[in-house]
């Protein structure tokens, strides 16, 4: 089982990387707003990896709070690049 936990690990961290180079490097704001999703998404995901791997869901509060972060923030920069718009 430590070998799993391990190659997941491993997995995550690749995501959250490539995520925020991602960010950092852009070059649009769309481009940046998909990666924080899919970072706040990498998170979620191990956050639930750690309640099948600890038996608990203590975090169950956490990741609904960050699934919803990640969902208004993705609605308020739509609405901002949809007002930018020049058509």
């Amino acid at each position: 089982m430590t070998v799993v936990a391990w190659v997941v690990g491993v997995l995550f961290a690749f995501a959250a990387v490539a995520s925020v180079i991602r960010i950092v490097k852009g070059p649009a704001i769309l481009d940046r707003m998909i990666a924080s999703d899919m970072l706040l998404t990498t998170l979620i995901c191990v956050l639930g990896a750690d309640m099948v791997f600890n038996h608990h869901t203590r975090t169950l509060p956490v990741m609904i709070v960050l699934a919803l972060t990640a969902v208004f923030g993705s609605i308020t920069v739509a609405r901002y690049v949809s007002k930018q718009d020049p058509s």
